[in-house]
């Protein structure tokens, strides 16, 4: 992730959680602006019991006097997220402020981002980094049973992005195809003025 971009787009699905959270924090500090998009695929190590226990004992933390004071407990996967990536920074400090304000977070896939290239992270991809065998669950499932409850209506906007990506990529499809046959039906013309231009050695 070392590669530097005007605006890097991550697809949060299939990742560790800690361990995503810490390369993104690591290249806000370093000046990148940051998307994670699916944030409710984004996977904890342990299983789902383990981690709600943990995230309910969590939720008893509170001001005595007057809860309303914090700490607040974040409901939504993508706030769930940005609250570890927070963590992670020295978010008191001016460098650690602007470094969260680079930092956008999603559930499912909003437009514009739709529309362009979504990155991974390997050093964080679950299939990768953990065990064979070894149990995960998924922080929507775990959001949606301390009361996010928008997973539903994200579900049903991820199913229509995907039915228009779909005809859109069947009409990339064929215009592949046609440009294909056209290029074959000139081979033969072009033949001589190819050889040429290789010869000046392009291709």
């Amino acid at each position: 992730m070392s590669s530097f971009r005007k605006l890097l787009i991550i697809d949060g699905s299939g990742h560790l959680m800690g361990r995503l959270a810490s390369i993104v924090a690591k290249n806000l500090l370093q000046g990148q602006r940051i998307v994670v998009l699916r944030c409710e695929r984004i996977n904890i190590s342990g299983n789902f019991y383990r981690n709600k226990l943990k995230f309910l004992q969590f939720l008893r933390k509170r001001t005595n006097t007057k809860p309303s004071r914090g700490p607040y407990h974040l409901r939504s996967p993508s706030r769930m997220f940005w609250r570890v990536v927070r963590g992670m920074l020295p978010h008191k400090k001016p460098r650690g402020k602007r470094a969260l304000e680079r930092l956008k977070v999603y559930e499912g896939i909003p437009p514009p981002y739709d529309k362009k290239k979504r990155f991974v992270c390997p050093p964080a991809l679950r299939y990768l980094r953990l065990k064979p065998g070894r149990k995960f669950c998924v922080i929507g499932r775990l959001a949606g049973e301390v009361g996010w409850k928008y997973g539903p209506i994200v579900e049903a906007l991820e199913e229509k992005r995907k039915a228009k990506s779909q005809v859109y990529y069947r009409k990339k499809q064929k215009e592949w195809n046609l440009e294909e046959k056209a290029k074959q039906n000139v081979e033969k013309k072009i033949a001589h003025y190819q050889r040429v231009i290789e010869g000046f050695g392009s291709r």
